[in-house]
């Protein structure tokens, strides 16, 4: 394989309804560092239906190029025809990266592009960077966490990954940046497509995503039960914070999934996390430890989330998120 004739950073944008994800603004600031380090360009994948604002978004985040894809086969995400959409685009452009965000949807189209193009995927990337040779180096967890592994695509281009949404920081938005806004157009092979989307059911929720959230208050096994996090979720009211918690609370059934901090639940980085009776483990710690400041109640004097923390009272969380309580309404 000739690597000199594949180059430059592509960033899958990935939206839902319109509205750009958070992740794909994160990834194109990430790229825009990667491209920078290579001397190369940045150039963003925007896929969907009626497409209109989005690509001057695309540019003021960091995008040199914006290759807009709008067809009404892509107006609600399917597989198939996102997969053949953005496999045309790689054939035909040779990227030498291609950066996609670890959501539902980025963890569907992933594995799939990478087998199409004959190439590997490093999933739930935690760092990038470029290598003295010019290459790109993934870390991520391994073994539960408990070790960072560096992986690099020596053979194979383009190099992929995922990155988990709330892993790297987001640009400032920079609406004087000028760009360049493509429209390509894709030879859909319709014969393949086997799924359709008959109906949209949404969960009516008025919680905010815990990775958009300011304030953060998360509980693990010290506040011990559903009682315990609606004493949480009264402090939470106070302060106007959402609620998460640690791994284990949600495995006992006391928080859904879509509320855990942590190496299998979400990344968070609030200006303020609340860390109650959480007793600290790497795991937990990959999700939480980047937040601006960090208070953490526990009983145990010794808890590793001591060592990361910026304020630390060691005593019984259900006896003094009360009195936190209390004194913050005031």
């Amino acid at each position: 394989m000739d690597k000199a004739q594949y180059k430059n950073v592509y960033v899958f944008i990935e939206q839902r309804e319109g509205i750009i994800q958070n992740v794909a603004l994160e990834l194109l600031s990430k790229a825009r560092e990667l491209a920078d380090a290579l001397n190369e360009k940045v150039y963003a994948m925007l896929l969907g239906h009626n497409l209109s604002t989005q690509a001057q978004e695309c540019i003021a985040y960091g995008a040199d190029t914006v290759l807009r894809v709008d067809a009404p086969e892509l107006e609600t995400y399917t597989t198939e025809p996102y997969a053949q959409a953005i496999h045309q685009i790689i054939i035909e452009n040779k990227p030498s990266i291609v950066l996609i965000g670890a959501t539902t949807i980025g963890r569907d189209l992933g594995p799939r592009l990478s087998a199409r193009v004959e190439t590997g995927l490093t999933a739930d990337c935690t760092g990038l960077e470029i290598a003295e040779d010019g290459g790109l180096l993934m870390t991520r967890p391994a073994f539960g966490g408990n070790l960072m592994a560096t992986i690099i695509c020596k053979e194979h281009r383009p190099q992929m990954s995922t990155v988990r949404p709330g892993v790297m920081r987001m640009a400032q938005r920079d609406l004087n940046r000028k760009g360049n806004i493509e429209d390509v157009k894709i030879n859909f092979d319709k014969s393949k497509f086997r799924v359709r989307v008959i109906e949209t059911v949404k969960e009516s929720k008025n919680l905010i995503d815990i990775t958009e959230a300011k304030v953060l208050i998360s509980g693990g096994r010290g506040v011990g039960n559903a009682e315990g996090f609606d004493m949480l979720r009264a402090m939470a009211g106070t302060i106007g914070a959402e609620v998460s918690a640690s791994r284990a609370m949600v495995d006992a059934g006391v928080l859904g999934h879509e509320r855990q901090v942590g190496q299998t639940g979400k990344t968070v980085r609030p200006d303020l996390y609340f860390a109650m009776g959480i007793s600290g483990a790497i795991q937990h710690l990959a999700g939480m430890e980047e937040s601006d400041f960090i208070i953490a109640i526990n009983k145990d004097k010794f808890a590793p989330i001591f060592n990361v923390a910026d304020l630390g009272i060691v005593g019984d969380v259900r006896k003094i998120v009360p009195l936190l309580t209390e004194r913050l309404k005031k």
